[in-house]
């Protein structure tokens, strides 16, 4: 089949793309209040769309990429580092109608696998595209991320930076091992000192979602 399914799959995912709103659309589940619900976790799907392009050389599945990136910088995140799960617009004028999470703690907290989504989706596109402001974006949640007091010494997060409970609440190996593979990609674009922080925290985080105190049995 070559690259045939990764290309079919990379335009079902362009057709999601409204203009007037400049992102991709996330769900078709959501009630009538929540007509265009755009989550942070669609960043990972951006490099799909970079392959199509180097693929077919369409200029509009790139376009479409770097489109959602800005208008994901432009709403989700707080001024923290942090970012909102998902942002609803209004399918016919792009206005933001609602910020909020679905699988967070609550609508102002710090999902910790929405971080680490956003984290790898700008280190991604830093790297594919080149552009400084999705480099900064990326470093931004990392320190967000790095430096949070509720950040466990295994650099496994709880499963919501303010998740009720703590101490006590529960881990997020899939956060940790996806923050991970944003900062080894960091680690490769960011001047020396920064880079061996950045490689540092990953590999601190790597061998703890594979341990025995987060596998199942």
């Amino acid at each position: 089949y070559g690259n045939a399914p990764a290309l079919n799959a990379a335009r079902l995912l362009a057709a999601r793309f409204n203009p007037k709103v400049g992102a991709i659309k996330s769900w078709d589940w959501m009630p009538a209040n929540r007509p265009f619900p755009v989550i942070v976790d669609n960043m990972m799907n951006l490099e799909l769309l970079w392959f199509a392009y180097g693929q077919t050389k369409e200029p509009g599945v790139r376009e479409i990429a770097i489109g959602h990136a800005d208008k994901t910088l432009e709403n989700h995140f707080r001024a923290d580092g942090s970012s909102f799960h998902l942002v609803d617009y209004d399918p016919e004028t792009g206005a933001v109608l609602k910020k909020q999470t679905v699988q967070g703690a609550a609508d102002d907290s710090a999902w910790a696998r929405g971080q680490a989504w956003g984290l790898s989706g700008y280190a991604t596109m830093a790297r594919l595209s080149g552009e400084k402001r999705y480099l900064e974006r990326a470093r931004s949640i990392a320190k967000f991320a790095m430096n949070h007091p509720r950040m466990p010494a295994d650099g496994v997060p709880y499963w919501d930076f303010d998740a009720p409970g703590i101490p006590d609440a529960p881990r997020d190996a899939s956060a940790a091992a996806v923050m991970a593979w944003g900062l080894l990609q960091l680690s490769d674009l960011v001047p020396a000192d920064g880079a061996a922080q950045y490689r540092a925290f990953a590999e601190k985080q790597l061998p703890s979602p594979a341990s025995p105190g987060y596998r199942a049995e």
